[in-house]
């Protein structure tokens, strides 16, 4: 064969096998192609279905309404109100008409500077999105936005919205609490709750213990948009398929125990009060009927963001406000601490109805150079029990805690529920505290005295309580001894006001001691305001007998000079306590009342006190059967 051919058949071989190569290739992209056809037809379809989708539809959030709350009467105590928020889109507003617009909204010149800022600044898809104007603007600047809207044809919306609103202002603040905008620690901890940037959600209170029922859940609806990004909007989208739309879920709606006119009877005893708290509790049930706290904060400052000065001012109120003087601050029980010491001497059978006492004004401890003086503030002569409670006398009680163990007296408080959580389920509670032999051994080794002992029979030393946990304790000595967790909401509502859930009363612990013991310091405590000698028969009323027992609860050893101007109101003075129930002869409610530094007990706090049960009796609970109180005192044994 010619070698001219031998050239021609090797060069026809290699091309035909990169004919062949190249024939493989283009099979093979083809077999890709195909593959990659039918995975996204078929296999992923969703998934790029939705990307399309996205291209030309975007996904607006419908806010859910949040369910409200109401007292016991049905009062309305939080609730919501529609709020109107304006945007701007920066790719549309006409930025030569940026300072009519901003006089429009009433904007300062600060905020001026950031909004138009942020506007020239927004680059790329960003123009074409919502921008946040201002928030719940006011009427006046609605009207003109609506009015002067033609100057602006698609560079801003109004969208309402709804906000919380507190009818009551700052009554019963701290038990509502508050709600304020999510920041990005909240979206990060509560990332599977579906919350957005710009919600609000509860802060404090009930609003943020029942934050899940409260709050419902929000909807969305999936609306056209233009190239630009611009929502067009239609006339109706009810009637849009359920991939579309999801429709919002209202919160549902709370009823308290709280009864708002007691609230607003009680607030208007403490006028001329600068700080101090009261607690009611229905005796039989458990159920709060009144927290207050004062001062406070109106959470409608609260919800659209507090200003710097508002908020300087109320961190620089001596007098506290953002304190619950009810379960979170706890205080020295002083006086009012005396019946639960007095049931331990009578469990222990170390003291009984006849036991006596000569109070000379002063008990001397220990001997030689080792010897303290604890006094008291009379010379009361020879008590009984009943007298030592009447008129409060301090040697009494002294002269029973050098017989009875210190631990004695802790588990009867601890039984009543004092220096335990009482389990409110609102906010952040203090569980107080008794004293116990181990806890000094603990933390003093070596260093109990008896006069530890002493100091603590009289509700001072180191023992401290709150006044929820004082008010339930005096509820279960006056219905026999069953302590009832505090019970703050009657039940859940929906938005059509159908019941969905009811909270009965729960039983905490029964204590068990001897109905005769009971009987004999409940019939003292009736004696402090019906006896002539008792410490707070001054403040006695005609309509309702009240029983109970006063506290002048030492919290310094200072004296004031009493020409001192500041004599006032002084952190040097004591605070003043009353604790008891009414009708006494056969309790309905336990008052426990603390004016914080207010002096006396008789003088400041019993008076408060019993002008809130005759208010209650007479006028927010009309026709409530109250025993005839001259029937009453009739039957009383004397003493």
């Amino acid at each position: 064969m010619a070698p001219v051919e031998l050239v021609q058949k090797a060069g026809l071989g290699e091309i035909r096998e990169r004919v062949r190569f190249m024939s493989l290739v283009v099979v093979l992209g083809v077999f890709l192609l195909a593959g990659r056809i039918f995975w996204i037809q078929i296999v992923d379809n969703e998934r790029w279905l939705t990307i399309a989708e996205n291209n030309v539809l975007r996904r607006v959030d419908l806010p859910s309404t949040r369910g409200m709350i109401r007292d016991v009467r049905g009062r309305v105590i939080a609730a919501n109100r529609p709020a109107y928020n304006v945007y701007v889109i920066p790719g549309y507003f006409p930025l030569e008409r940026f300072t009519r617009f901003a006089d429009f909204l009433g904007l300062n010149r600060d905020e001026r500077d950031r909004l138009e800022a942020r506007m020239r600044n927004a680059e790329g898809s960003r123009r074409y999105q919502h921008m946040l104007a201002r928030s719940d603007i006011d009427r006046e600047s609605l009207a003109l936005i609506e009015t002067h809207r033609a100057e602006f044809p698609r560079g801003i919306s109004v969208i309402a919205t709804p906000v919380r609103n507190y009818p009551f202002g700052e009554l019963a603040a701290h038990a509502l609490g508050f709600l304020n905008e999510v920041n990005a620690d909240d979206l990060t901890e509560f990332a599977g709750r579906d919350y957005r940037a710009g919600e609000r959600m509860g802060r404090s209170g009930v609003e943020q213990a029942w934050e899940s029922i409260l709050r419902g859940r929000r909807g969305w609806v999936r609306q056209e948009q233009s190239v630009g990004g611009l929502l067009i909007t239609r006339d109706s989208i009810a009637g849009l398929t359920p991939d579309r739309r999801r429709d919002p879920v209202p919160g549902r709606d709370l009823v308290l125990t709280l009864d708002m006119e007691l609230m607003r009877a009680i607030d208007r005893v403490f006028r001329g009060k600068p700080s101090g708290a009261a607690a009611v509790v229905e005796v039989r049930t458990g159920r709060v009927l009144a927290l207050y706290s004062k001062p406070s904060i109106d959470p409608n400052t609260m919800v659209m963001g507090i200003s710097a000065l508002v908020n300087r001012e109320i961190d620089e109120n001596p007098y506290r406000p953002r304190i619950d003087k009810t379960i979170y601050e706890s205080y020295y029980p002083g006086s009012t601490f005396k019946p639960f010491t007095a049931l331990a001497g009578l469990e222990a059978g170390l003291i009984d109805e006849r036991s006596q006492v000569t109070c000379t004004g002063r008990h001397m401890l220990g001997l030689g150079r080792g010897r303290r003086v604890f006094r008291c503030k009379h010379v009361h002569g020879v008590v009984s029990l009943h007298r030592a409670l009447v008129e409060s006398c301090n040697v009494y009680f002294y002269t029973l805690a050098e017989a009875i163990s210190l631990d004695r007296i802790a588990s009867m408080a601890f039984d009543f529920g004092l220096g335990r959580r009482s389990g409110i389920g609102i906010n952040q509670e203090t569980p107080g505290f008794i004293p116990t032999r181990a806890w000094y051994a603990q933390n003093y080794p070596g260093q109990f005295r008896t006069g530890h002992t002493l100091n603590t029979a009289i509700g001072q030393g180191n023992v401290r309580v709150t006044v929820l946990q004082l008010a339930m304790a005096y509820a279960a000595l006056a219905n026999g001894g069953t302590l009832f967790v505090p019970q703050l909401v009657s039940r859940v509502e929906g938005p059509d006001g159908t019941v969905i859930q009811t909270f009965p009363p729960t039983v905490r612990h029964q204590v068990h001691v001897d109905p005769a013991h009971l009987a004999m310091i409940t019939s003292a405590l009736a004696g402090v305001i019906s006896d002539p000698h008792g410490t707070a028969h001054a403040a006695q009323v005609a309509e309702v007998d009240v029983a109970g027992k006063t506290g002048t609860a030492q919290v310094s050893r200072i004296v004031r000079d009493p020409t001192d101007p500041r004599r006032g109101w002084s952190t040097q003075r004591d605070h003043a306590w009353f604790a008891g129930f009414a009708p006494a002869a056969s309790p309905e409610i336990a008052v426990v009342l603390l004016v914080e530094h207010g002096g006396s007990g008789g003088h400041e706090a019993a008076p408060l006190m019993t002008q809130i049960v005759r208010e209650y009796f007479t006028r927010i609970r009309p026709g409530a059967p109250i025993p005839s109180v001259t029937t009453w005192r009739a039957h009383q044994p004397r003493r």
